[in-house]
């Protein structure tokens, strides 16, 4: 023994624990933390307190495109970080660490190159020896050009593939197709609603809402195109621009000169317009016309003329002949139609109003068509009631809605096109119209049809079905009837049909075929009820169908139909071209136009699927 006194040698054990053998241990625990901090796939950085950085690794040299040696030992903000609000920025994160708390949120920096990057970081507040320490932890960072001014950031999750294995939602630097994308849990908006929301944009099963849906989309394309080559870059650019529009739902047309008729219907109907090549405008009057004293109509429904009630007593067959109804009425078919349909589905009584009241509306609403136009007058808005009536009829239909949605419908098919000029969107966007500047180019006239129906009617106490009834209920009613006049603007047609058949048509066909009890086909309906967005959809795709339902009528029908649309369309091309204006529908010059191969293209293209969709429905 070199020491007798059993204290100096405890003291000396103690010395070596806590000195030489424990540095050891550290020196060895240290050399394995760099070792992973080196390897990480994040970027890290480590501050002193005052902000000199102390260390960063190979992951943050190649995100920021600095070295080590022109980082280490500056401070924090004698970098290009940020260029966004970093003093207010900087004042959140220091209250925040000091309190000894983990901060996280986005951070804006930019790289060495001049590039903007937007980073998920995470600021640990670390106590040692030496005192504080910060650990930046960046990670899930994008180029933030001004393109992509909108994105947000994408936050890791896990969800459940198709198999059932669980995936984790982070995109790997290694995979080169942006199109693979799982979905995982929105813990803020976990719920029955945000699920169908998902799944009516995308047809797949996800609880996240459909906003947060489309910018994980567009952020991890974003990430994609970082080290992406020039072509990928540019590729994925252009998926960017579809997905910020309806063409996402658009089915791909083949050349101009492959079915010209298609491209010219398809281009005049789904567009707002072309940039104006000319100084014309056209404007075309607004007459609200509240004078209805001149219109001779029945004080009741059992009032009308023996002429009339033979026809109204076949209005609930779908082959009724909307045509001899508009002869014998001298062209005023909506008012006497509208009081029977109304009548039958007890529009008066949910509204609280009189007959006399009704029957005053549909007058000034019927006043304010232009008997003038081929094709929208009022016969065609009586011929939209009425297939709206009729799919309100049909069991499927009345399970899926409630009374406020009966009525909203019916309002909207009378009123969907009143004031139509006879020329399409694009024509007044190309013309540079008051209302195409009033309602900036966008849904012109279906925002027109709306707020002038509900102008008339309240600018009168003598036509105001709507003066009765309470406030919540007038606002939940107009806010449908809204919704189903600008679901009849063409240019998101297959947006609505799309999502109608993958929220509607797809889980139902699922749950019929997986059920095997009796009644299972109630069930399904009821259950889908239960969802407001499913019901939005249903009443959608209703008010479509009735709008453009004529090639399902009767032969005769359908081709009278087809002849009036088409001279709209001629008349459109013949004042396009005396004002020097974008002619928009070049096939249809009356001089050279086949009718029957515009309607051909018409049914090919808008209306087999959407009534395949809702006959399924």
């Amino acid at each position: 023994m070199e020491n007798s006194s059993i204290t100096a040698c405890y003291n000396e054990l103690i010395q070596i624990e806590h000195g030489e053998v424990r540095s050891q241990f550290k020196l060895r625990a240290c050399n394995a933390v760099f070792t992973a901090l080196e390897h990480c796939q994040e970027a890290i950085e480590i501050t002193s307190e005052d902000h000199i950085i102390q260390y960063v690794n190979p992951a943050f040299e190649q995100m920021m495109g600095y070295h080590k040696e022109e980082l280490i030992g500056k401070e924090l903000t004698e970098l290009p970080k940020s260029d966004k609000n970093r003093a207010d920025l900087s004042d959140t994160i220091n209250a925040c660490i000091k309190k000894g708390k983990e901060w996280q949120g986005v951070y804006y920096a930019r790289r060495k190159s001049g590039d903007s990057i937007q980073q998920h970081v995470k600021i640990t507040p670390v106590i040692g020896q030496g005192g504080f320490c910060f650990a930046f932890t960046e990670s899930h960072s994008f180029k933030c050009k001004n393109r992509r001014k909108d994105s947000i950031d994408v936050k890791s999750t896990t969800s459940q593939s198709s198999d059932g294995k669980k995936i984790e939602n982070s995109w790997d630097s290694k995979c080169t197709d942006p199109a693979v994308l799982f979905y995982g849990k929105d813990p803020l908006n976990d719920n029955r609603s945000s699920y169908h929301k998902a799944r009516k944009i995308f047809g797949i099963h996800s609880s996240l809402p459909t906003s947060l849906i489309f910018f994980q989309v567009i952020n991890i394309i974003n990430a994609a195109q970082e080290n992406s080559p020039i072509t990928v870059a540019e590729a994925l650019d252009r998926v960017l621009e579809i997905l910020r529009t309806t063409e996402l739902y658009s089915p791909q047309l083949g050349t101009k000169d492959e079915d010209p008729h298609t491209s010219d219907l398809v281009g005049g109907l789904m567009t707002d317009g072309l940039r104006r090549l000319s100084g014309n405008e056209y404007v075309f009057s607004k007459n609200l016309n509240l004078s209805h004293s001149h219109l001779s109509v029945p004080n009741t429904i059992n009032d009308v003329p023996p002429c009339v009630a033979q026809l109204l007593d076949n209005e609930e067959s779908w082959d009724f002949n909307i045509f001899e109804l508009e002869a014998v009425t001298n062209k005023r078919p909506l008012v006497y139609l509208g009081l029977k349909v109304f009548g039958r589905f007890g529009v008066p009584e949910f509204l609280n109003c009189s007959e006399a009241t009704l029957r005053a509306w549909l007058q000034v609403i019927e006043a304010n068509y232009h008997s003038s136009n081929a094709y929208h007058n009022s016969t065609h808005a009586a011929d939209v009631l009425h297939a709206t009536a009729f799919f309100l009829g049909k069991e499927r239909v009345k399970g899926s809605l409630d009374h406020l949605d009966e009525v909203a419908a019916l309002i909207a098919a009378t009123i969907h096109d009143v004031d139509h000029p006879g020329r399409t969107n694009s024509f007044l966007c190309n013309a540079g119209s008051e209302l195409a500047v009033l309602y900036n180019d966008t849904a012109v006239l279906e925002s027109h049809h709306t707020a002038l129906a509900f102008q008339l009617t309240a600018k009168d106490s003598k036509c105001n079905i709507f003066k009765n009834i309470d406030r919540n209920h007038y606002r939940t009613l107009r806010q449908a009837i809204i919704d189903m006049v600008l679901a009849t603007e063409m240019t998101k047609h297959f947006e609505h049909v799309n999502k109608f058949v993958n929220s509607i048509n797809k889980p139902m066909a699922s749950e019929e075929t997986g059920s095997h009890s009796e009644g299972s086909d109630c069930e399904c309906t009821a259950n889908m009820k239960n969802f407001p967005d499913n019901q939005t959809l249903i009443k959608r795709m209703m008010i479509k169908c009735a709008d453009v339902a004529n090639p399902c009528r009767p032969l005769e029908l359908c081709i009278e139909w087809a002849g009036r649309i088409s001279e709209e369309y001629f008349a459109q091309t013949d004042e396009e071209k005396r004002q020097g204006l974008p002619v928009v529908m070049p096939v249809f010059d009356r001089n050279t136009c086949s009718i029957p191969k515009s309607q051909i293209s018409f049914i090919d293209y808008f209306i087999t699927d959407m009534f395949d969709a809702w006959d399924g429905k």
